[in-house]
């Protein structure tokens, strides 16, 4: 019944990720600066960003209840359920950023849910040390990821670089929590294809 019961919670978790807009705690940062302006094509490339941003918000809350769902320790299970929690703030601020930039959502958020959810379930099945690698090493690619964005969105979108400089700090963080909870260091190959699937991730986010 306990099983059931997770089933039904993570079923619940999707369709408030997917569909409801998300909520935020902390203030959004950057949300004091001015709206700087920005040309037509500064604006769509933010908004590209911030897209390719929100979709990795969406893969991470996937991989987080994935994870939870087949962690067999229950404080692994906590840290990922708050970890899970303090990305759904990333997920309103780009949602909002992404909105304010004139943009939209990437088409594809459920498919990248669903692969996400079921790599979660595959590392959290596998046990809690691989479960707790796989996570950090997630945490520090898009943490490397993140200051590439910073790099390349426009200098004067100030609102936008804010809300990607908290998030990186944020998922620094994750990835110490993870190992300071017992995660290692994956494999080189497994390290490669995740980098790799990535790449197809937010070459096509940043289109669809």
């Amino acid at each position: 019944m306990l099983q059931i019961d997770k089933l039904i919670v993570g079923f619940d978790n999707a369709l408030r990720t997917l569909l409801v807009p998300a909520n935020t705690s902390r203030p959004v940062p950057g949300g004091h600066l001015p709206e700087n302006e920005l040309s037509t094509y500064e604006k769509r490339q933010s908004a590209a960003l911030m897209r390719i941003n929100h979709v990795g918000e969406i893969c991470a809350q996937a991989l987080y209840q994935g994870q939870a769902l087949t962690a067999r320790n229950e404080r692994v299970q906590e840290a990922l359920n708050q970890a899970a929690r303090e990305e759904t703030e990333h997920l309103a601020w780009t949602e909002r950023r992404i909105a304010e930039l004139g943009g939209r959502k990437s088409l594809l958020n459920p498919v990248w849910y669903g692969g996400s959810f079921m790599l979660g379930l595959i590392a959290g099945a596998l046990g809690d040390k691989w479960n707790l690698s796989f996570l950090a090493e997630t945490e520090r690619q898009v943490e490397t990821h993140l200051a590439g964005h910073l790099e390349r969105l426009p200098y004067q979108d100030e609102r936008s670089r804010a809300i990607v400089e908290q998030m990186k700090i944020d998922e620094a963080g994750h990835a110490d929590m993870a190992v300071t909870h017992g995660g290692g260091e994956l494999p080189l190959p497994i390290k490669f294809t995740m980098k790799l699937s990535a790449k197809v991730m937010t070459h096509t986010a940043y289109w669809v």
